[in-house]
């Protein structure tokens, strides 16, 4: 449904974020090959969504994501990305944490955000900043569907850099 709703609408921000979202939640379940190019295309829809509508929190969260994904991504998957496609996308920890202030800034009451900018400090090695976001998002009260699921990564991040 998100393809067809693209395909309706290629310039809609609520349909490249469902395209990008749907990727995402499916990326786990594909084979190296499918992951890089589910990859490449979550890419497309999470810039496309931030162009349309650049004061949608959720779009600058799913772009700070892929930023903060790709940039951590392992040795194999990267080396068989470059054999199959010639590389990955470029990606950097420092525009993941860009996109995570975007969104904080655009909703402050979202959890994701904070928790997501906290990991993303400790995966740079910023450990002061990461406690920071990450006891100041899990103080924060659940909101959302996922909010228990993002409190339990952002303990175990914590946990990581304690």
């Amino acid at each position: 449904y998100a393809e067809r709703a693209v395909a309706s609408n290629p310039d809609d921000c609520d349909s490249n974020l469902s395209l990008a979202i749907c990727l995402g939640k499916l990326t786990p379940y594909l084979g190296a090959k499918e992951s890089v190019e589910a990859s490449r295309r979550i890419k497309v829809a999470a810039e496309k969504a931030v162009k349309a509508d650049p004061k949608n929190d959720l779009a600058w969260q799913l772009l700070g994501r892929w930023h903060q994904e790709l940039a951590n991504i392992g040795i194999a998957t990267r080396a068989l990305a470059k054999v199959i496609y010639g590389g990955l996308p470029a990606a950097s920890n420092e525009t993941a944490v860009e996109c995570f202030r975007k969104a904080i800034a655009l909703n402050p009451k979202r959890l994701v955000h904070v928790v997501e900018l906290g990991r993303t400090y400790g995966m740079m090695g910023r450990k002061d900043e990461a406690k920071r976001y990450l006891k100041t998002g899990l103080a924060m009260p659940n909101l959302e569907k996922d909010d228990p699921e993002t409190k339990q990564r952002g303990r175990a991040s914590l946990k990581e850099i304690s």
